[in-house]
């Protein structure tokens, strides 16, 4: 620091001498530059032959030395004005960084995306990169506190393996959902960056949309748009028994799912696989349109991340390749699907308990009757069983059949899943469907 003053200030002084010496004497600049020194022996023996020549000469040489005088002392005050300046702005850089980590130790409330962060970075690897990003907004702690009412079991509004969701109302009187999960241990805080890190990068009708996030202690806390109506699972399995989805509602839901897993399968780059599909990650708005959610164990499509995946998911919607042999593809999620899809038309859950030490899946008790057309119609949810067309119905199970095959090379691609139930929605829902009076269905099916 005391050699950066020194050349700070030094610099001055010897210009300000240097310069005024040179002007004066410019000899000692440039012994040299003297006309008399400065002819040559060629030039004085050709003056023994012609006096004028001698006199011309010397003027010449004179305003060229001079030239000369005028380049070196351009030099001279050029490399003086670098030595001024460097050593300033040295100096200038140095208490400009001091200055600003004073500040920022003095007030770390002003930065909070990266100063709260501060002790999670070596613990949340990617969050300081979607900080960075800035693509997600990082939410004050106190802010989400405040929202919530402290957390409040009142505000609760539902609970998952690694945390709970909690209503909040923001500053703006804006109703958002919070999930407040417990990062202590590594598999909960692994999930919590992948899910802050992909629906950063994932924008899609069908699908979650990330509001915010934030960190507090070993708690993360993620902030999503407000779902009304809940989730799936407790629509068709909770106290209402489904009573509020009609036919065609539930096929716009089905829609809905698979078209959210084909954004995911064929427009991501790298694909995303969700990897833990289910009725309750998919929720409802307030118009009962289906978005998937829960991206905690989704994985981009990539060999090196499946060979080093550990066995995840949920009882009743794990495909039987990946559970038996850990083979993860896309067609894993269809196979997923196919459940929640069988979840939509029979009501029944994924697995059911017979007794205490046996339970049946819904895909085994179900498989046999779903290619019967005569007891088909028999075991369809009974809230809907009058409202629906034969006609759809064996189509939509033939879907469902499908999807959920042993070999997964059998089951569809989810844009042919797609594309199936695409002519059976309604157009007021989203599909192509328009019922006229010769092709109306009973009452209710809307």
């Amino acid at each position: 620091m005391k050699l950066l003053l020194f050349l700070h200030f030094v610099p001055i002084w010897v210009f300000h001498l240097c310069f005024v010496h040179a002007v004066q004497n410019p000899l000692v600049f440039s012994p040299s530059s003297s006309p008399i020194s400065s002819i040559s022996p060629i030039s004085t023996s050709m003056a023994a032959f012609s006096p004028g020549v001698q006199l011309q000469l010397g003027v010449e040489e004179e305003d060229h030395h001079k030239m000369n005088l005028e380049k070196k002392l351009l030099i001279v005050a050029c490399g003086i004005l670098a030595l001024i300046l460097l050593p300033s702005f040295a100096c200038y850089i140095y208490y400009w960084k001091f200055y600003q980590g004073k500040k920022n130790s003095q007030f770390p409330d002003m930065e909070k995306g990266g100063v709260s962060l501060a002790p999670f970075l070596g613990k949340f690897n990617s969050l300081s990169l979607v900080s960075n990003r800035g693509s997600v907004p990082f939410m004050d702690y106190k802010m989400l506190e405040k929202g919530t009412n402290n957390f409040e079991e009142e505000n609760l509004l539902g609970e998952g393996g690694f945390g709970r969701v909690y209503l909040a109302l923001m500053e703006d009187d804006k109703q958002v959902a919070v999930k407040k999960l417990d990062c202590a241990t590594e598999d909960a805080q692994r999930e919590f960056e992948n899910e802050v890190d992909l629906l950063s990068k994932i924008h899609n009708p069908n699908i979650i949309s990330l509001m915010g996030y934030s960190v507090h202690e070993e708690m993360g806390f993620i902030v999503y748009e407000l779902m009304q109506n809940g989730s799936l699972e407790d629509i068709l399995h909770g106290p209402s028994r489904g009573s509020s989805l009609t036919w065609h509602m539930r096929l716009k839901i089905a829609l809905d799912i698979a078209k959210g897993l084909e954004y995911l399968h064929e427009f991501c780059k790298p694909p995303v696989i969700h990897r833990d599909l289910k009725s309750s990650n998919i929720l409802l708005d307030s118009n009962f349109n289906a978005k998937l959610s829960d991206f905690g164990l989704a994985v981009a499509d990539c060999s090196y991340n499946r060979n080093k995946l550990k066995l995840s998911g949920t009882v009743g919607y794990v495909a039987p390749e990946y559970m038996l042999d850990g083979e993860l593809t896309e067609k894993s999620d269809v196979y997923a699907f196919g459940v929640v899809l069988l979840e939509l038309l029979l009501g029944r859950k994924p697995v059911e308990k017979l007794s205490a030490a046996h339970c049946q899946s819904i895909v085994t008790w179900a498989m046999p009757q779903l290619t019967n057309r005569t007891s088909l119609p028999n075991i369809v949810d009974p809230v809907i069983k009058d409202a629906v067309n034969d006609k759809y119905l064996f189509q939509v199970a033939a879907v469902a059949v499908l999807c959920v095959q042993p070999e997964p090379s059998y089951r569809p691609l989810i844009t042919d899943v797609v594309h199936s139930l695409i002519p059976l929605v309604p157009f007021e829902l989203g599909g192509t469907l328009r019922i006229t009076p010769q092709t109306a269905l009973p009452a209710g099916s809307l």
